[in-house]
């Protein structure tokens, strides 16, 4: 049996000692760094080691494949969106769509220095595309959680619809905030802009369906 297939075989190895899970998380914020910067397909083990200051022998210790580290940092990042989309959903019942927009998005800039990798694996191209998958599934949830919290009426189907295009809005957002993509300088106001009208045009037939709803039975 080869190293390499031992390698994929073995699962990903959780330290104990406290040294251990420090540089299991300075091998995490490296590889973040790397696959935000490259890709995810441009980064290598080897590269990730270096950039930690750690021997590659002790990345491999704790992760066998790049696929393991990938699926490390997705649970890291869906661990922070989590939290941060739970309290979300908490406030989304007192805004209104367009102030629910503006949140979204500041929240996705406020989030991005400790979830900068999160679109390199969205944008992923595994063989399985299990990594980019998980990291897509649970960003679209978080947003649609919050969306059916502020417009009570909107089905689970729709609700994720709409999240998949604010999600991409924000993408887009961040990156010409990043000069990652074409843009002028009253750009990212447009945008803005467009994503209030998007979410009022779409939320406000459903804000209060549920109440409604709820007003017949009683």
């Amino acid at each position: 049996m080869s190293s390499n297939t031992s390698r994929a075989k073995r699962a990903t190895l959780q330290p104990l000692r406290a040294a251990g899970r420090q540089r299991v998380e300075e091998l995490l914020a490296a590889a973040s760094d790397l696959m935000a910067e490259r890709g995810y397909e441009a980064t290598t083990m080897a590269e990730i080691a270096a950039r930690a200051g750690a021997k590659i022998g002790s990345l491999y210790r704790f992760f066998p494949n790049k696929e393991a580290v990938a699926d490390a940092l997705v649970q890291r990042h869906v661990t922070i969106l989590e939290e941060e989309y739970a309290a979300l959903a908490q406030r989304a019942a007192t805004l209104s769509p367009e102030a629910l927009g503006d949140v979204l998005i500041e929240l996705l800039i406020a989030l991005h220095p400790g979830v900068k990798s999160l679109s390199a694996l969205m944008e992923a191209r595994t063989d399985s595309m299990e990594i980019r998958e998980r990291a897509r599934g649970h960003a679209i949830a978080g947003i649609a959680a919050a969306l059916r919290v502020c417009a009570p009426g909107l089905d689970e189907m729709l609700a994720k619809d709409i999240a998949a295009v604010v999600l991409n809005t924000m993408k887009a957002l961040r990156s010409m905030l990043a000069k990652e993509a074409p843009t002028t300088p009253g750009a990212p106001d447009e945008l803005r802009r467009m994503n209030r009208l998007y979410l009022s045009d779409r939320l406000e037939p459903f804000r209060n369906i549920g109440a409604s709803a709820m007003d017949t039975k009683s």
